[in-house]
């Protein structure tokens, strides 16, 4: 294991799409904290935070991851890499693990750099009003379901041979589960009573408020929050949105998917046919 560890980590030194990736997200985040400040100070009269700014990264997160994982392990196809690794003696279980523990790495360190790029608005926003308690509470859960994107991009692409498709699909993917987790949010946001506007005598007048048909409640609404709280890409969304209700259940959710994902494809690895 380490051995192969340490190759994944000399070729991720090399790897120009990880370096991309890492250049973008930091320049990303410096210029999103940037124009933060500036709205913070044009608009005065409204209330800033570097909270509201600080975790954007929740919802790019796992594209970025997605791009990366799906490049580098095709590229282990595609070279060769991976029956060579096994020729030499390797097991499939040791090269599966090897390459999702450097995938979490890389996405780690993604995420990092956008932490630091941020830190630009402090002195114009101020520190997190949420604390140093809360900070880290929305560090352990980025964390948790960076491991859940990680593991579901590593099933994917370990077990899709062919590079192009590969990334296909792990983008697609990752923009499914998060038009999902925003369908189901938006759903959430839907207001229990509506009010319409209607032509009269007078002109355009708003209608008394009614029951909003739109509105999801009873068994359906906590279907839709678990799902949310489930999902990397809903856990994206509440971080975003500063929205952290079911801490607990996001961390067991992460963690629940990270080893159905892994131990799924290290049983379906173990059996493919490396041709």
């Amino acid at each position: 294991m380490y051995k192969l560890l340490s190759a994944n980590l000399s070729r991720l030194k090399k790897d120009k799409v990880f370096w991309l990736c890492m250049g973008v997200m930091v320049v990303y985040s410096i210029l999103y904290m940037l124009n933060g400040c500036k709205q913070a100070i044009s608009m005065s009269e409204y209330h800033h935070s570097l909270d509201h700014y600080y975790f954007q990264f929740a919802i790019s997160l796992g594209m970025f991851c997605a791009l990366f994982t799906s490049m580098f392990l095709g590229t282990e196809y595609s070279d060769g890499t991976i029956r060579n690794k096994i020729v030499v003696g390797h097991t499939r279980t040791d090269i599966y693990l090897a390459n999702l523990i450097t995938v979490f790495a890389a996405t780690l360190l993604m995420m990092a750099v956008w932490l630091a790029g941020s830190l630009v608005g402090i002195p114009t926003l101020g520190l997190w009003e949420m604390g140093i308690p809360g900070l880290l509470l929305n560090l352990v859960i980025a964390v948790m379901f960076a491991a859940a994107f990680s593991s579901i991009f590593t099933f994917v692409c370990m077990l899709t041979t062919n590079k192009s498709i590969a990334v296909v699909i792990s983008i697609l993917l990752f923009l499914g589960l998060l038009i999902f987790a925003s369908t189901l949010y938006n759903g959430l946001n839907q207001p229990e009573m509506a009010s319409g506007i209607q032509l009269t005598a007078n002109g355009l007048e708003m209608t008394d408020p009614s029951p909003n048909p739109a509105y999801v409640s009873g068994a359906r609404r906590a279907v839709y929050e678990f799902l949310i709280d489930f999902l990397p890409t809903g856990q994206g969304l509440r971080m975003w949105q500063l929205e952290i209700l079911h801490p607990v259940r996001m961390m067991i959710s992460s963690v629940l998917i990270t080893l159905f994902a892994t131990f799924g494809g290290v049983f379906i690895f173990k059996r493919k046919n490396l041709r």
